[in-house]
C-alpha cells in the first residue's frame, strides 16, 4: 500500500514542502531515497522503536520511503513523525482519508515523545501559503507555528496523540495566539534602562543620535567606563519592532533554534554580543553542510555589539563590510547557496590603546612609542569607513557616581527616537531600501540634505584644521541630517553641523600620536 505525507525542509530562513511517500509490500528491507542525510536515514530505529513503545505493531515487512523532491537534501531528525505516520498508514494501522490535508513535523525519542524541532515558524508560513489545513508539530513548537493565522496548528506530546487524533479517536483543539495582542503586550518591556546610568551625558546624546538615524557607532575609552553597559541599553530606546519586522526575526531565531520554549513573537529588538574568539562562519552563518544563520544575521533588526573590537580577528572583521552596506548576506558553498537579512546596527567598543590608558585624566598610558596608532590600525579603514559615530569616553567621575538623582528614563529618550524616525518614514517613502538617514546616498543627500553657505564654512574649516578625512565628509552630513530630524528641523542648522564633527574623534589626525611624541 502506498501512502503520502507531508512535511517539510527550511532552507535560508525560508521552508519548502517536502512529499514522503511510504510503500509497504512482502519482504523484510527498509529502504530510503530522495536524498536524506546520517540523521534522517537513522530514523528507522527511533521510529520502529516509537511505533512498539506506543503500544502499536510494527509492521516487519519490506519498507520504501520516497522524500521528494530528490535534488533537496532532507536534513535532521524532524522527519521523525511524517515517516511514523506514513508507515502506520500505509500498514493500515491509521485511517485518515484527509491525511494529505496536513503538514507534520517531529522528532521521535524511542518512547514515542515528541521533541522539538528547528523552523517551526517558516513551516507554518509555508503550510499556510500552500493551502494546507493544518500543521501538526510538538507541544514544544505549537506557541512558535501558532502565531501564523488562518492555519490550524496542532501540538501533540506523543505519537499516540496523533495517531488517535488522524483515526478520530482523539482530539485535540487547535492552539489559537492572538499574534497582535502578544507582540503590543511585550513590546515595551526591558530588564535594564537608561536612568540607571551615572552621568556620561554626551556618550548617551551620541547613543540617542545613533538610533535615532540608524547610524553605526564606536566608543574609545578605558576599562571600566561603562562602554558595555550603556551597548546593552541600546534596545531599550530603539523603536520598537513592526509586525513585519517580528515576524523576520522570530523566523530567524527559529532556523537557528534560538527561540524559548513557549514562545510567541520576538517583541524586542535582538542584542547579539559575541566574543572575539569568535570564527567567520559563525559570524556570517553558513557551515559544511547544514547553513546555519551566524550573529550577524541574529542581530537582524537589532544591534551586534562587537565589544573589544580590535581583538577580533581581521578576517572576521572584514566579513562584516558587504553586510553593513547590502544589507544581506549570501552563503555559497559548493551544495548549497542560501541568503540570510543581515540589516543590524553595529556597536563596537575598544581601548584606546592595549594598556588601555591613553588620555586617561588620572592614569599615565604605559604603551610604548607607535603603540596607539597600531593599535588603531587593527581596523581596517574600509570597515572604519562605515561607522558613521567614534565618540571618545572618559571615566566617570566620583561627583556622578555618587549622585542620587536618576538619569534619564529609556522611555523618553524613545520617544525622540521615534519621532525621528517617524520623519525619516516620511521623508524616504519614495526611496526603495531607504529606511533611514544612514543609508542615504549621494542622490538622497543632494535632495534632502542640503547645506548652508555658513555650515559648508564650518564644515570646510574643521576639514582642514582637525585634517579630518574624506570618508568624514559624507557621515558629518548625514549624522546632522539626524541631529536636524531630532531637533524637528527641516533644514540642518550649524550647531547640528558642529554636534556631528564632535562625533569624528579617530579621524583626526592627531588622534593616538601624542603619547608616542611624548615618549
Amino acid at each position: 500500500m502506498l501512502v503520502k505525507t507531508y512535511g517539510a525542509a527550511v532552507h535560508g530562513i525560508d521552508a519548502l514542502i517536502i512529499t514522503i511517500e511510504v510503500a509497504i509490500s512482502k519482504g523484510f528491507e527498509f529502504s530510503m531515497v530522495g536524498l536524506p542525510d546520517a540523521a534522517v536515514k537513522e530514523s528507522y530505529e527511533r521510529v520502529m522503536s516509537a511505533i512498539g513503545q506506543s503500544g502499536f505493531n510494527p509492521p516487519h515487512k519490506q519498507i520504501l520511503v520516497n522524500m521528494s523532491p530528490a535534488d533537496v537534501r532532507k536534513e535532521g531528525a524532524a522527519y521523525d513523525l511524517p515517516i511514523a505516520i506514513g508507515i502506520l498508514a500505509a500498514d493500515g494501522q491509521i485511517r485518515c482519508p484527509e491525511l494529505g490535508r496536513y503538514v507534520i513535523m517531529g522528532e521521535l525519542g524511542l518512547d514515542g515523545t515528541l521533541l522539538p524541532i528547528k523552523g517551526a515558524l517558516p513551516i507554518a508560513i509555508k503550510a499556510r501559503e500552500a493551502g494546507y489545513d493544518g500543521l501538526i508539530v510538538p507541544v514544544a513548537n505549537v506557541s512558535e507555528a501558532a502565531v501564523v493565522n488562518k492555519l490550524k496548528v496542532y501540538g501533540a506530546n506523543n505519537l499516540s496523540e496523533v495517531f488517535h487524533f488522524l483515526n478520530g479517536t482523539a482530539k485535540i483543539e487547535p492552539t489559537i495566539v492572538d499574534t497582535r495582542a502578544e507582540f503590543a503586550k511585550g513590546a515595551d518591556v526591558f530588564d535594564v534602562d537608561f536612568d540607571e546610568v551615572k552621568g556620561q551625558d554626551l556618550v548617551k546624546r551620541a547613543f540617542e543620535v545613533a538610533c535615532a538615524g540608524g547610524h553605526n557607532i564606536l566608543l574609545v575609552g578605558p576599562p571600566g567606563s561603562g562602554k558595555s553597559m550603556m551597548a546593552k541599553r541600546l534596545p531599550s530606546i530603539l523603536p520598537p519592532l513592526t509586525l513585519s519586522e517580528a515576524l523576520e526575526t522570530t523566523k530567524i531565531h527559529s532556523v537557528a533554534g534560538k527561540l524559548p520554549r513557549g514562545s510567541h513573537l520576538m517583541t524586542a529588538r535582538p542584542f547579539r554580543a559575541p566574543h572575539h574568539t569568535i570564527s567567520s562562519v559563525a559570524l556570517v552563518g553558513g557551515g559544511s553542510s547544514h547553513p546555519m544563520p551566524g550573529e550577524i544575521s541574529l542581530a537582524h533588526n537589532g544591534v551586534l555589539f562587537l565589544d573589544e573590537l580590535p581583538e577580533f580577528s581581521r578576517s572576521v572583521l572584514e566579513v562584516m563590510r558587504q553586510p553593513l552596506e547590502d544589507r544581506i548576506i549570501n552563503i555559497s558553498r559548493a551544495r548549497y547557496s542560501v541568503d540570510y537579512p543581515a540589516g543590524f546596527m553595529l556597536v563596537a567598543s575598544m581601548n584606546p590603546c592595549p594598556c588601555g590608558y591613553y588620555n586617561h585624566p588620572t592614569k599615565p598610558c604605559q604603551c610604548m612609542p607607535g603603540a596607539v596608532s597600531r593599535y588603531l590600525s587593527r581596523i581596517s579603514g574600509p570597515l572604519m569607513d562605515r561607522i558613521d559615530l567614534q565618540v571618545e569616553i572618559l571615566p566617570v567621575s566620583f561627583e556622578d557616581m555618587t549622585q542620587s538623582a536618576a538619569g534619564e528614563k529609556s522611555a523618553d529618550i524613545r520617544q525622540r527616537v521615534i519621532a525621528a524616525r517617524q520623519r525619516q518614514t516620511e521623508r524616504f517613502a519614495n526611496e526603495p531600501h531607504i529606511y533611514c538617514n544612514a543609508q542615504m546616498g549621494p542622490k538622497q543627500m543632494a535632495l534632502y540634505a542640503k547645506l548652508s553657505p555658513d555650515c559648508v564654512k564650518i564644515l570646510g574649516d574643521a576639514m582642514t584644521k582637525l585634517d579630518l578625512s574624506a570618508r568624514a565628509y559624507d557621515r558629518i552630513i548625514r549624522v546632522a541630517r539626524t541631529i536636524a530630524d531630532l531637533d524637528g528641523k527641516v533644514d540642518i542648522a550649524q550647531t547640528h553641523i558642529l554636534e556631528a564633527i564632535s562625533y569624528r574623534n579617530l579621524d583626526r589626525s592627531s588622534w593616538g600620536v601624542t603619547v608616542d611624541s611624548k615618549l
